[in-house]
C-alpha cells in the first residue's frame, strides 16, 4: 500500500462525508477508495470512520488522525514546492467554481490568456449560480458575490459589481416607463431573481439619500441564475436590475434602456475565496492572482461605495 495516497484518500472522504463523493472527486473507483481506508486501519490498527449505508462519521480516533495527516500532507506539498520550479512553473489540475455570468463574460473569453502563461495547468472550470461546498465538493476556489456568511474560509476581495435598473424598449411601449421605485410595485412587472439554494426572492433595490425602497413584484417570471435574468429582461418581461458589466453592450445597442438613473443600487463585493485548511498551491495562487488582475482590468467591476448589506445575491459570482 502506497501509505501517502492511502492518506489523501482518507483526507478526501473525510471532507467528502461519503466513499463515493471521495472517489469521483478523485476519478477513482469506489472500491478502490474503500480498500485504502480499510488497508490504512489494518495498518494502524484503529477504527477512522463509522460507515453508514448514506455517509461516513469520524471517530475520535480518525478525527486526530485526519487532523495531524492534513499538516502532514501540507508539509509535504510544502517540500516538494520548494525543491521544484512549481513556483515558477505551477502545474497541476485546478477545480475552480465561478457565477454564469463571470464565466460568459470574464472568464472564459480570457482563459487562453491564462494557458498562455501557465501551460501546464489543466483547470476544471464548474459554472453555476449555486453555491458549491468547496471541501465536500473537492473545489480548490471559487469566484463569489455577496458578503460571506461561512467566515472559515478564507477570501481575497477583488472588486464590486455595480447594479443598474433596466427594462427593454418594447416593454417600455407597452407599459411606459416608470418614474419612481414605486411606480414598478403599482403599474409594472418585475423580473425577480430568487436564490438556487433557498428559494429566497431576491427584491430590486433603490436608494436615494436616506431613502430606501425594496420592490418584489409583481412578476410574471423569476429565475435562478444570471444568464436567463439577463434574457428575461430583453425578452420584454419587466423591469430587472443587472450589472453595468452585462447591461453596458446593450445599453449601447440600445436593447436595454437605463430607468431611474437618480437612484442607486447597493454595490455587491466579489471575493476569490478557498478553504482554509488548503494549502495555497501555486497553481492556486496563479488563478488567484490572475483573475485579481481580470476585475482590475474593467472599471465596472472596481466601483467604490459602501456595499451590498444583503448577504448571498448571487447574481454574477457565486
Amino acid at each position: 500500500m502506497d501509505q501517502i495516497q492511502a492518506m489523501r484518500i482518507y483526507v478526501r472522504v473525510v471532507e467528502a462525508g461519503t466513499f463515493t463523493r471521495a472517489a469521483d472527486s478523485l476519478s477513482l473507483p469506489k472500491a478502490t477508495v474503500t480498500k485504502h481506508v480499510q488497508a490504512l486501519e489494518e495498518r494502524l490498527r484503529v477504527k477512522l470512520l463509522n460507515r453508514t449505508t448514506r455517509r461516513v462519521t469520524v471517530t475520535a480516533d480518525g478525527a486526530a488522525y485526519y487532523e495531524r495527516t492534513v499538516r502532514l500532507l501540507t508539509d509535504l506539498d510544502d517540500i516538494e514546492a520548494s525543491m521544484t520550479n512549481a513556483r515558477s512553473n505551477p502545474r497541476g489540475r485546478l477545480r475552480v467554481d465561478v457565477g454564469t455570468g463571470v464565466a460568459r463574460l470574464l472568464i472564459i473569453p480570457n482563459l487562453a490568456q491564462f494557458h498562455a502563461r501557465y501551460p501546464d495547468i489543466q483547470v476544471d472550470l464548474g459554472v453555476s449560480d449555486r453555491v458549491v461546498d468547496l471541501i465536500g465538493d473537492n473545489v480548490d476556489c471559487v469566484i463569489r458575490g455577496g458578503e460571506l456568511s461561512d467566515q472559515s474560509l478564507v477570501a481575497r476581495r477583488i472588486g464590486n459589481l455595480e447594479f443598474i435598473t433596466v427594462a427593454s424598449p418594447g416593454y417600455l411601449e407597452r407599459h411606459g416607463a416608470p418614474q419612481h421605485p414605486i411606480d414598478i410595485e403599482r403599474r409594472h412587472n418585475s423580473v425577480i431573481y430568487f436564490s438556487p439554494q433557498s428559494g429566497r426572492h431576491y427584491p430590486l433595490e433603490f436608494r436615494k439619500g436616506e431613502e430606501s425602497i425594496d420592490i418584489t413584484g409583481p412578476y410574471l417570471v423569476s429565475v435562478n441564475e444570471s444568464n436567463a435574468y439577463l434574457s428575461a429582461a430583453l425578452a420584454g418581461l419587466g423591469v430587472a436590475q443587472i450589472t453595468t458589466f452585462q447591461a453596458t453592450p446593450y445599453l449601447d445597442d440600445g436593447s436595454l434602456v437605463q430607468l431611474l438613473p437618480e437612484w442607486s443600487q447597493p454595490l455587491l463585493p466579489v471575493y476569490v475565496v478557498y478553504p482554509p485548511n488548503r494549502h495555497l498551491s501555486a497553481k492556486v495562487r496563479a488563478f488567484v492572482d490572475w483573475a485579481a488582475e481580470l476585475f482590475q482590468r474593467d472599471p465596472h467591476l472596481q466601483r467604490t461605495a459602501a456595499p451590498s448589506t444583503v448577504p448571498g445575491r448571487l447574481m454574477l459570482a457565486a
